[in-house]
């Protein structure tokens, strides 16, 4: 039985494409683009949401100076107040990363595409070749959750961490290290 399946360019794209079908990467709420500290305002005072984030991010103040802030645009606001709005604004505009499921750090993977170790170069996943099959268990997955949960998991930062800590953890360096230098990729998790 097929696992998901991710495909690209690269092998971390590829990887990139399996890790977001099956978790929501960090993003940014796209109905969260207001620059004005008055619109920011604004909208987070229309959400219950919003007050939350305005009150954890420390906007402590009377509800009469509020409403004198949100019926002038040019009011006045000290610096730290407008820092403050900007904060909420902020962490209430961005949904954080899922985190990486169990069964991606645990699963059995199956590469397929163009795969050089020394001088040994062949395209696995086909007739000729298996999968590259490498056990996901045995890796270190601290440093690709990390970049993930930040929203800064490139496509050359997944490939790079995916053979240093998940392939060489599993099977080690190769004959002179690992290189994905093909242009089609696709990775398979069971």
């Amino acid at each position: 039985m097929a696992g998901p399946t991710g495909r690209g360019d690269s092998l971390g794209a590829a990887l990139n494409d399996l890790l977001r079908s099956q978790v929501t990467p960090r993003h940014r709420l796209s109905s969260y683009n207001a620059k004005h500290w008055h619109a920011q305002l604004s909208q987070l005072t229309a959400t219950h949401r919003g007050q939350q984030a305005l009150a954890d991010a420390g906007l402590h103040v009377t509800t009469k100076t509020l409403i004198n802030w949100l019926s002038d645009s040019e009011y006045n606001v000290r610096r730290s107040y407008l820092d403050i709005i900007h904060t909420a604004y902020e962490n209430i505009a961005i949904v954080p990363a899922d985190p990486i499921p169990r069964h991606i750090k645990r699963g059995q993977y199956e590469i397929s595409g163009v795969v050089k170790t020394g001088d040994d170069e062949r395209t696995r996943g086909t007739v000729d070749a298996a999968p590259l099959r490498i056990d996901g268990s045995r890796g270190n997955w601290d440093a690709i959750e990390e970049l993930w949960l930040a929203g800064e998991l490139t496509d050359d930062e997944f490939e790079d961490h995916f053979i240093d800590d998940v392939i060489v953890e599993d099977i080690g360096e190769g004959t002179d290290g690992w290189e994905f230098p093909g242009a089609s990729y696709s990775v398979e998790v069971r």
